[in-house]
């Protein structure tokens, strides 16, 4: 990832056809993102918006003003934001303090993880048009995120990452299964808040079938795992995006070159 500079993300290097991946640049491109976001989470997975959300058709919170959002670009469907058609969301402890916490803390204690030395950074907000969600749009994500890493030295990445549904017992089998063979060890463990805490043990160990259990994964947890990751104690449901969410932590030097060309040989797709 050494070789990946800050021009990358935003000269419109890294490219793959018509598609190209940047950080927003225009107040346009980040509203653009806004509205894939509410495209995704809003009209195709039943989230409730707000009023304002509703009338204005894009999501957004107080975070947005204060981070970066990574972008895909179709320049066969326009320039800027007329082509966005794929964003996830970068915040770094600069834009938390601003903001006075990271997005991740109304849902999980991340004192571990705010203590690490080094820089973090929270992803969010993953989505991409449902008419890309082919290999490429994904790998250039990730190309982006790595080119991020990279220039900003982070040494760890976490977020909130979901499973459909706000019943957890209907998904006893993968959230049992994240909690047995998953696990973050304990200094960087998040855990949910007790207020919120929902235990991701609602099967015996024996009674998980391991295979079974990761096929009942989304494909973006799948993802993060195949990179590493490990998942916080306990899972959140979030009645407002209909899911049930759990923390993901990624140590960035498990980050290898190696699985980047993993993702660019096979193709796989983390959303």
């Amino acid at each position: 990832m050494a070789d990946i500079t800050i021009d990358a993300l935003t000269s419109g290097d890294l490219r793959m056809g018509s598609l190209e991946v940047r950080l927003a640049e225009t107040k346009a491109e980040v509203e653009a993102a806004q509205a894939i976001r509410y495209q995704v989470f809003y009209e195709e997975m039943e989230a409730h918006p707000t009023p304002e959300m509703l009338r204005l058709r894009r999501d957004f919170d107080d975070f947005d003003p204060l981070c970066d959002h990574l972008l895909v670009i179709d320049h066969a469907r326009g320039a800027g934001a007329a082509g966005v058609v794929g964003t996830y969301r970068l915040i770094r402890r600069a834009a938390a303090a601003r903001a006075g916490s990271f997005y991740s803390s109304d849902e999980y204690d991340i004192a571990r993880l705010e203590e690490y030395r080094g820089e973090i950074l929270e992803l969010g907000r993953s989505c991409v048009d449902a008419a890309y969600r082919s290999r490429h749009a994904m790998q250039l994500l990730w190309r982006g995120i790595a080119a991020y890493v990279a220039v900003h030295d982070i040494h760890l990445l976490f977020g909130c990452a979901s499973l459909p549904g706000t019943d957890p017992k209907a998904l006893a089998l993968p959230l049992s299964y994240l909690h047995y063979h998953h696990l973050a060890p304990p200094a960087l463990r998040p855990v949910a808040l007790p207020h919120r805490y929902v235990d991701m043990r609602l099967m015996e160990e024996h009674d998980v079938d391991p295979r079974r259990g990761l096929a009942m994964v989304p494909p973006l947890i799948k993802g993060y795992l195949r990179l590493g990751g490990f998942v916080g104690d306990g899972a959140v449901v979030d009645h407002q995006f209909n899911t049930t969410d759990v923390s993901i932590v990624v140590k960035t030097d498990m980050i290898t070159d190696k699985y980047l060309r993993h993702y660019e040989r096979r193709g796989s797709s983390l959303i």
